[in-house]
């Protein structure tokens, strides 16, 4: 899959984002630059990656030029993602001519997909370290001083990194990413991450909590809870004889204060139960806000995909949402052009996103990924110029949707966390509402990291604009 489009704010968005360092007083013997790519996962990871490093005298720095590392945390999901890195290795290639003991590594899952390539032919970088194998990144990277070839990209039946506390890099001290599993069962014949991530597996309840709850502690007042599937979430608690479902987590979660927003991404329709609904309403501080991957509208398709799912029940599933939580915000991805995908079948994507109206959609037109199900069965036969017109019309449907989703909200009040000054003016906060919308507003005397009642008096297609009231 590639060429993603939305027209709105999501944590996803930041791709290829290099990490400032929190602010510290330890002096370390060298520094690191990090840049990652693609999904929230490879940003909580390079965090873990931080963490490890600094337990060897490695920090963090947000200058290329000033490092003696230079780290990209990768995703293979999309051939686009794959060009982005490719490019910005050479740049970093030129940048270790002048710098001759500069080490360059390829981290994540392009790092475990193109190992023979990146290291051996292409020589663009001197470590290859998989999405398991970060522990022994120092290791690694003392073997490269030597000259040697520092690859390991296997995989891991039960790393979760869950007694590592991740260095939260480039924060703005208000939202932070928690990881409560690592892998995918799931094998949806056109992605990656099983091949790339291996097999699904949890973190301890209890380790999770005990995060969350250090970081309200430090000040933070929201936690994304971050799973390739986060409803199969399944850990037994051998102390208390007992099982822990993804609903229980969250309630665990919620329990720690009512000022800590909880938010989670992603769900498989498939997955997703009326308990975690319920859970959701019980809690104010859970926010009401699900990513629903859907991929096509098409029955046919979605059985080529695996998703194991057919267009009728996912309708279900959006109706079983909407019945338990009215006001929920619902986002999805839809692909264009699958292999074999016709009009009629494009239509039903189209009609299904006329039918579901999301408050925000990830859409791209399908490329083929080497290694996957889909790459090995079937053939990838729509033209590029249909997928791209195809993809167009799904973008410009869903424009309307979001600009309808938000023109219901003028008028309204919502409860908005404040994360930051706003890019576009200074003079203004921005946040998210319990539907993950972003609303903008003037500063007045509030500040970073509280809870403020805004009424909405206008919008965008992509942005709330309100102003405070008490």
């Amino acid at each position: 899959m590639q060429e993603m489009i939305s027209n709105q704010y999501h944590d996803e968005s930041r791709q290829g984002e290099a990490f400032a360092p929190l602010t510290t007083d330890v002096l370390y013997e060298k520094h690191f630059y990090i840049e990652s790519y693609g999904c929230a996962m490879n940003f909580a990871d390079s965090e873990v990656v931080a963490s490890i490093l600094s337990e060897h005298q490695i920090g963090a720095t947000n200058e290329c030029a000033a490092a003696d590392i230079i780290l990209i945390n990768t995703c293979s999901i999309r051939e686009k993602a794959e060009e982005k890195i490719r490019k910005r290795l050479t740049e970093f290639k030129q940048l270790k001519k002048q710098k001759p003991g500069l080490i360059i590594g390829i981290l994540g899952c392009m790092a475990e997909r193109l190992k023979g390539n990146l290291l051996e032919e292409e020589k663009l970088v001197d470590i290859v370290v998989g999405p398991d194998a970060y522990r022994t990144l120092p290791q690694l990277l003392a073997d490269a001083e030597t000259g040697q070839k520092a690859v390991n990209v296997l995989l891991s039946r039960d790393e979760t990194y869950a007694d590592i506390s991740p260095i939260r890099l480039n924060s703005n001290g208000i939202n932070a990413f928690v990881s409560i599993m690592r892998g995918c069962n799931n094998m949806c014949s056109f992605c990656v991450v099983p091949f790339t991530r291996g097999r699904e597996r949890s973190r301890s309840a209890e380790s999770i909590v005990l995060e969350a709850e250090g970081l309200f502690k430090n000040g933070y007042r929201e936690v994304t809870l971050l799973g390739q599937n986060v409803d199969s979430y399944y850990w037994r608690d051998e102390d208390a004889k007992a099982n822990v479902s993804f609903a229980m987590l969250l309630e665990k979660v919620a329990l720690i204060s009512p000022l800590l927003r909880v938010r989670f991404s992603t769900s498989h329709p498939k997955d997703i139960t009326d308990e975690v609904l319920f859970t959701m309403k019980k809690y104010e501080n859970i926010c009401n806000y699900i990513h629903l991957p859907v991929q096509s509208g098409s029955t046919r398709l979605l059985q080529m995909m695996n998703r194991t799912y057919s267009r009728e029940w996912y309708i279900a599933k959006v109706n079983r949402i909407r019945e338990i939580l009215p006001d929920c915000g619902i986002s999805t991805d839809l692909i264009a052009g699958f292999c074999t995908e016709t009009e009629e079948d494009h239509q039903a994507s189209l009609s299904l996103m006329a039918y579901c109206k999301y408050d925000l959609a990830y859409m791209y037109f399908y490329s083929e990924r080497p290694g996957t199900l889909a790459a090995r069965r079937f053939e990838d036969d729509v033209p590029l110029s249909t997928k791209k017109r195809r993809l167009q019309e799904l973008v410009d449907l869903h424009r309307l949707h979001s600009l309808e989703s938000m023109q219901r909200d003028v008028g309204k009040t919502f409860n908005v966390l404040i994360e930051g000054i706003s890019k576009k003016n200074d003079q203004e906060f921005y946040g998210r509402n319990d539907q993950n919308k972003v609303v903008v507003f003037p500063k007045q005397q509030y500040h970073t990291g509280e809870y403020v009642r805004v009424y909405i008096h206008e919008c965008t297609a992509g942005t709330l604009i309100g102003k405070p009231v008490a």
